[in-house]
């Protein structure tokens, strides 16, 4: 009896879930949700570039603001370009009585940059000429951290407590892109940004770079090679015939026999008219910065005469570097000018070099995309790498 009982029951509740899910009920069901906790970002201290420990938070800041020659190019190798709070005027192309020195010039970071940076607010009007910060232009770009160019500890010191953000201070150096301030700044703003590996990457590139170089000239002996004279650099502003450098950091890595060599100091500078004309007949090559056509071009017919007097010219041995200073050096430049120095001096190594391929080549590995284009059209440019036209360069 008790299993009848027992069968009866069974039945009767399952025709009662039939006949309540044909009414179209449900039984009832629970859901739980589980809510993801709040990340928080660990603060870490990091030493900028003039020694200073500032606390930061890395790969949380959404506001940047750079400030000074250079901070912006350094910036957009690594960082987010949709992160940007603000951009000095010099690098707003839409910015009214911004400097416009150097828009003629190349400046790779500004080509692929340029579309975000005119839609930013100003953070200053920048430039060779700005010497100090514009607390109330960046205060106005509502920064939560600023990458500064500016390499004086007081100043920086005295920007972060009137801003109260981070404000960090990188530095290139007299090196140009070998130089190792550049490659610890990129790494300082890889870890600050959370992209070490993309910076780790980048300076790979550049001692790879250069091992290249150095393993193809390293059975060069420098004395008895032709000598090369490196001119119109730009510091400060462009410059002419007259500009060069001691211990030249390219030639250096490509072993290049530099005709400059006994000045007092090291570095780009002027020299005199009296001593570029002591060089002349020793100038077997001579390598013009792009920058300075303009300003050579302005010389009168006795100094122009000069120039056409040395060996160089008189043996059609003159050639043009890309400009690789423009608010501060266009280190993808500086590299590719290394391999067009080496190149020009010592053709038989580097055969199989084609500088515009080359030049994409770093132009990708710098900022991601092939630039030798765009670069080459710039009217500083004269169309890129390549031999002097005699006939035409100063007409």
């Amino acid at each position: 009896m008790k299993k009848k009982i027992s069968l009866f029951l069974m039945v009767f509740m399952f025709m009662f879930v039939c006949v309540s899910c044909s009414k179209g009920e449900t039984p009832t069901t629970t859901t739980t949700t589980t809510v993801a906790p709040t990340t928080t970002v660990a603060e870490v201290e990091v030493t900028d570039m003039v020694g200073r420990t500032v606390t930061v938070k890395p790969g949380s800041y959404t506001s940047v603001v750079c400030i000074g020659a250079g901070a912006l190019r350094l910036y957009t190798y690594i960082g987010d370009l949709g992160n940007l709070g603000g951009v000095e005027d010099i690098d707003n192309e839409t910015a009214t009585g911004r400097p416009v020195m150097f828009d003629s010039v190349a400046r790779p970071y500004f080509i692929v940059g340029k579309n975000v940076f005119k839609t930013l607010s100003s953070a200053g009007k920048g430039g060779p000429q700005a010497q100090a910060a514009e607390p109330e232009k960046i205060l106005s770009c509502n920064p939560d951290i600023v990458i500064s160019e500016y390499e004086d500890v007081e100043k920086a010191n005295a920007l972060q407590t009137q801003i109260q953000v981070p404000v960090i201070v990188v530095k290139y150096g007299y090196s140009g892109v070998f130089d190792t301030n550049v490659k610890n700044s990129i790494k300082l703003l890889g870890k600050i940004f959370a992209e070490d590996a993309k910076a780790e990457s980048l300076c790979s590139f550049i001692d790879s770079e250069k091992a290249e170089i150095e393993r193809r000239v390293a059975n060069i002996n420098v004395a008895e090679q032709a000598k090369a004279y490196i001119c119109g650099l730009g510091n400060w502003g462009t410059t002419n015939h007259l500009q060069t450098a001691q211990n030249y950091a390219p030639f250096n890595v490509a072993k290049i026999n530099n005709v400059v060599n006994d000045l007092a100091t090291n570095g780009i500078q002027g020299i005199e008219k009296e001593k570029f004309i002591s060089l002349s007949p020793d100038m077997d090559i001579m390598i013009i910065d792009a920058a300075a056509i303009k300003n050579i071009k302005k010389l009168d017919e006795a100094d122009l005469n000069l120039i056409k007097s040395t060996k160089a010219w008189q043996n059609d041995q003159v050639y043009l570097q890309m400009a690789y200073n423009a608010y501060f050096t266009n280190l993808e430049i500086a590299l590719a000018n290394t391999w067009f120095n080496a190149k020009v001096v010592y053709p038989s190594l580097f055969t199989d070099i084609d500088m515009n391929t080359k030049l994409n080549q770093i132009t990708k590995a710098f900022l991601g995309v092939e630039l030798a284009t765009q670069i080459n059209a710039y009217p500083m440019s004269f169309g890129g790498y390549g031999k002097v036209n005699r006939e035409t360069i100063f007409a």
